[in-house]
């Protein structure tokens, strides 16, 4: 995640897009009103959705995934429902997007479809285990980040019935991909519900300026918040314990969201790969001058990722104690030397550099060179250079050939392109030949392609002001998950992630859910959770197994004693 001159460079899942970050700030506006002559009759005036594609109808089937050993039978529903762009106009709407009876609105003009309000249509998957008991069945909410992602990541590799099986650190060969039993699916514990943001896999956007109503922090939460209300009305859920789940830029929607979703306590939250506080991206620093924290945080990954490679100068007998040496000259000695910028003399300049040298196997003239601040390209264009070799972004366990050895940072994420085809491959066929949905739709990887895509960051916190102008990539949600965690102070949060994930570093949401700004009892609420594997760990077999169990202790801990 970088910011370069205004323009965000995003490598998230397999895409790189740019996009000028929008200057205007959707808000949701209730209509103005007119206090109403004795007798007559009101009438909320406005516009509605615009007659879009009749859906797909939602495809109901059956199915059973073996997780420990038990077999377990549930119903998949995959379908779609249709949200508002604001509350009031949500208020109006059916699950399919049509007016209701009782709306009160006027009905658009077909003649001018191009006045209606933005609706979205958002694609899903529930999968319900049969016999189970509502109230007593946690349901939990799962997606992934982008911004611009859809879900197919997690719903082929984490927790679903099924997960296509790739070679852990290397790029394997084409179809045929295997898709298997999920031996580590969470209906064990609790039904799961996979959504695809607006404008992505089978997810649709339609109407009056529907990008500006979908495409941002805030804009994105509340579509999320009225998909959640809608979907437990639907399936009558609003007594089971509720669970949010996500991963990368999922995490700063579950932050947001759950803020939004008031009156509606949640039981717990899972954040897997976050990243709260964009000022603490390792991508972007070097265009944030004066905001050096970015550095030091992402110090510990390069340590574990020069540690997996074995390109320090002195390899540690082992990783973790190794990291928490590491962790602690960050935040100290090497911390203090970067908020010194021009004054740091020009000897404790040479020492910190050389101690750089030690953790990172990054020669001392080049980290001289970049004043001793590397960002995460330059630091996957530069460890492995001396082999024609590029690390790995999402998982910097990976590497492939260097594209461009005059290059200032990495020109692709290894990663990405060793796993990026298996994963779609595997969601088109299992959603199509499975769950019986999508036979002439395309399902989109991520909204990225589209015509004006563009993402609105500019974000008001829960309680806080309005925010009028635009301050960039330092979109900060952790007053959102302070207030969640304030107002419930029952909830629980699971913070998850991998030692070798240069696009969220681990440290970095160590550090963010340090400084929350919650009274020092709630910080008990929140657990910590890392392994030996990237941004998505569940690519590594291994490490999906441990992580599953952790998922479901969690829950089973928070589900009410149910």
């Amino acid at each position: 995640m970088g910011l370069k001159s205004g323009w965000m460079s995003w490598v998230i899942y397999g895409v790189v897009v740019l996009c000028v970050v929008p200057v205007g700030l959707a808000q949701d506006k209730a209509a103005a009103t007119v206090a109403p002559k004795k007798d007559e009759k009101v009438v909320v005036t406005g516009t509605v959705a615009a007659p879009t594609p009749v859906p797909v109808a939602d495809s109901t089937t059956e199915g059973t995934v073996t997780v420990g050993g038990q077999a377990i039978a549930y119903k998949a529903v995959a379908g779609t429902l249709t949200v508002g762009s604001t509350d009031v106009q949500d208020a109006t709407l059916d699950f399919a997007g049509n007016l209701l009876a009782d709306a009160g609105v006027k009905p658009l003009d077909k003649d001018k479809p191009e006045e209606a309000e933005a609706t979205a249509r958002m694609f899903y998957v529930a999968y319900f285990k049969k016999d189970a008991v509502a109230e007593q069945r946690p349901v939990t909410f799962m997606y992934n980040g982008g911004p611009g992602s859809a879900t197919m990541w997690l719903h082929m590799g984490s927790f679903g019935p099924r997960r296509v099986m790739t070679p852990d650190t290397e790029h394997q060969e084409g179809a045929p991909y295997k898709i298997v039993n999920n031996d580590y699916s969470l209906l064990d514990v609790s039904d799961v519900v996979f959504i695809d943001a607006p404008g992505t896999g089978f997810s649709r956007i339609f109407g009056k300026d529907k990008e500006k109503a979908f495409w941002g922090v805030d804009q994105d939460a509340h579509a999320f918040d009225r998909f959640i209300r809608r979907f437990l009305t639907k399936y009558d859920r609003w007594n089971s314990p509720k669970y949010l789940f996500g991963e990368s830029y999922g995490t700063p929607r579950s932050a947001v969201l759950s803020a939004a979703l008031q009156n509606v306590d949640l039981n717990g939250i899972v954040l897997l790969s976050q990243i709260l506080s964009f000022d603490n991206s390792v991508d972007g620093p070097k265009w944030n001058p004066g905001v050096d924290q970015a550095y030091a945080l992402a110090l510990p990954t390069y340590a574990a990722t020069a540690f997996y490679h074995k390109k320090l100068p002195s390899q540690p007998a082992a990783l973790e104690p190794f990291l928490a040496e590491v962790e602690q000259y960050a935040l100290g000695d090497y911390m203090s030397a970067l908020l010194q910028g021009s004054q740091l003399p020009a000897a404790r300049k040479q020492a910190v550099a050389e101690k750089l040298h030690e953790y990172t196997g990054l020669p001392v003239a080049l980290l001289l060179k970049a004043n001793l601040r590397m960002t995460g390209g330059m630091f996957e264009k530069d460890l492995q250079l001396d082999e024609d070799t590029t690390t790995g972004r999402l998982d910097s366990r990976y590497k492939g050939p260097d594209i461009d050895p005059l290059s200032e940072e990495a020109d692709y994420d290894p990663q990405s392109n060793a796993i990026s085809a298996a994963y779609t491959a595997a969601i088109n066929s299992y959603l199509r030949k499975d769950l019986k949905y999508g036979d002439q739709e395309t399902y989109k990887p991520g909204a990225y392609s589209e015509a004006g895509f563009t993402w609105d960051f500019r974000h008001q916190a829960a309680g806080g002001p309005a925010v009028d102008q635009w301050f960039g990539d330092g979109t900060n949600v952790m007053p959102d998950l302070a207030y969640t965690m304030k107002s419930n102070p029952k909830m629980k949060v699971m913070l998850a992630g991998g030692y070798f994930d240069l696009a969220t570093p681990f440290f970095e949401g160590m550090f963010e859910m340090h400084h929350l700004q919650i009274p020092e009892r709630l910080q008990a609420n929140i657990s910590y959770h890392y392994y030996e594997s990237g941004h998505m760990v569940y690519v590594n077999e291994g490490v999906l197994k441990k992580f599953h169990a952790d998922v479901a202790a969690f829950i089973k801990g928070t589900d009410g004693g149910q």
